[in-house]
């Protein structure tokens, strides 16, 4: 099946190159030159990866990141001509899945493309199970390498959602609204709490780092 990408850019002849170019590599491509009609758009037609600009015109890309992020895990890669840190940071917290800066050549982006649905592709889903790390929803039971890990609800829940969202980079505030839905006020480190307890229970049962950090923004977990 055809992959869909929506490219949303508003230089017309900017985005319409990379049209061409993700076109040649049997990509099937849809444009959108403002950021007003995007997440109506992906609703109805649900493509498969978002090139999102972040400066729109009517609603700009972090806004579209953050309300996509509330129903959907597509892919998405963000494009600016913004190079400070704080933005790359601050795109990624929200979701995004890599980041790329203009000037870039449309080569680069069609690479950038195929790696991220590689990695999206490739990443452990809800439904999925493997030889190395096996969920069992109903019983909140989790085995890694075979050995079954002893978690409590709120580490399983955590435990879950990273896996279910491989290679993808949470906030401490993202993973607090996964965990719990009571209404409870905490704090970010209980994020980090729970965390820590994680690692220290998959330790027991592999050398392989699962969870790891990103300096300044959050979690990510990658097998």
């Amino acid at each position: 099946m055809t992959e869909k990408i929506l490219i949303v850019e508003d230089e017309p002849k900017l985005a319409q190159l990379l049209h061409d170019y993700l076109k040649q590599e049997l990509f099937d491509c849809h444009i959108l030159l403002d950021g007003a009609d995007v997440v109506d758009w992906v609703k109805a037609n649900q493509p498969d990866l978002i090139l999102l600009d972040l400066m729109l015109p009517v609603k700009d890309g972090m806004s579209i990141c953050r309300e996509l992020r509330q129903f959907s895990s597509v892919p998405i890669i963000m494009t600016t001509a913004k190079v400070e840190e704080i933005d790359r940071l601050l795109g990624l917290e929200l979701g995004a899945d890599d980041y790329i800066c203009k000037p870039y050549s449309p080569r680069e982006v069609v690479a950038r493309v195929k790696a991220v649905m590689r990695r999206y592709h490739s990443a452990p889903t809800q439904e999925q199970n493997s030889n190395e790390i096996v969920i069992d929803e109903q019983r909140y039971h989790v085995e890694v390498f075979g050995q079954a890990l002893d978690l409590t609800p709120v580490e399983f829940r955590l435990f879950h959602y990273l896996y279910c969202h491989s290679g993808q980079v949470f906030s401490r505030d993202q993973l607090m609204d996964k965990l719990y839905n009571d209404g409870r006020v905490v704090t970010d480190r209980t994020v980090d709490s729970h965390i820590k307890n994680l690692r220290r229970k998959l330790a027991a049962v592999t050398e392989q780092e699962l969870i790891h950090s990103v300096y300044g923004v959050g979690y990510r977990f990658e097998l």
